[in-house]
């Protein structure tokens, strides 16, 4: 585990110069149109199942990534958008390589280990994000990438998760057995200073947060700077239950 000090170097480097586009409309949750800068309108991938309803605004920017795989019906994915004073980080596939590399450069300082394992069946039907192994010790951690943000507050989820609430009553019975359990909150927006659970979206997974953290599970939520060459996990944010 690297445990130096805090330095902003670029954590996710986007492989490719971002494409620009204005935002038109979004539909069948994967897809929006865009529009690039020779006017042209394309549809291009949208790989967030959330509502994203502080995160699109008609006639925002847009940062599109391209893909050269030829079996893609869309060869653009939509990265960052930035509907008002900050860019936010809206494709959620890129989220647990991000913490993963904050974890391994000690930003997380939460959160000791000697190595970690991705991708862990804990029950029949869930998965967590990762396994953190310290001498005999075992710390599960699930991942949220967090877009939502109302009044300077970041909030989690931006729509309804009965996998999200599951997954919280997965970390409650692995901290019951004597493992450690964390609650991760990646936050990709610069406009918020505190973390609160979205009761008006989800009133079960508020609920059920506030049960996890009274059992024991750990409850972490960190902040990202966004840019359109790269994001960095950099700052823990206060949580307000």
């Amino acid at each position: 585990m690297l445990s130096g000090c805090l330095l902003l170097e670029n954590i996710m480097k986007f492989e490719q110069k971002l494409q620009p586009a204005i935002f038109q409309r979004r539909y069948k949750r994967f897809l929006v149109d865009v529009l690039l800068p020779d006017n042209q309108q394309i549809t291009v991938y949208c790989p967030n199942t959330g509502r994203m309803t502080t995160c699109l605004r008609q006639g925002c920017d847009v940062l599109l990534s391209r893909s050269d795989n030829l079996r893609r019906k869309y060869k653009y994915t939509l990265e960052l958008t930035r509907p008002g004073s900050c860019w936010i980080g809206v494709n959620t596939g890129r989220t647990n390589a991000l913490v993963a590399e904050a974890l391994r450069k000690g930003i997380i300082r939460e959160l000791v280990f000697t190595t970690m394992q991705a991708e862990i069946k804990v029950s029949a039907k869930s998965r967590l994000d990762f396994l953190l192994h310290n001498d005999d010790d075992m710390t599960y951690i699930e991942v949220k990438n967090c877009t939502l943000a109302q009044n300077g507050s970041a909030m989690f989820p931006d729509a309804v998760t009965a996998r999200g609430t599951r997954h919280l009553r997965e970390l409650m019975r692995l901290r019951e057995n004597g493992h450690g359990a964390v609650i991760f909150f990646c936050v990709q927006r610069a406009d918020a200073d505190c973390f609160i659970p979205a009761d008006h979206v989800d009133y079960e997974y508020g609920k059920t947060l506030r049960q996890a953290a009274r059992a024991g599970v750990q409850v972490l939520a960190y902040q990202a700077d966004v840019r359109p060459d790269g994001v960095d996990i950099y700052r823990k944010i206060p949580i307000s239950m």
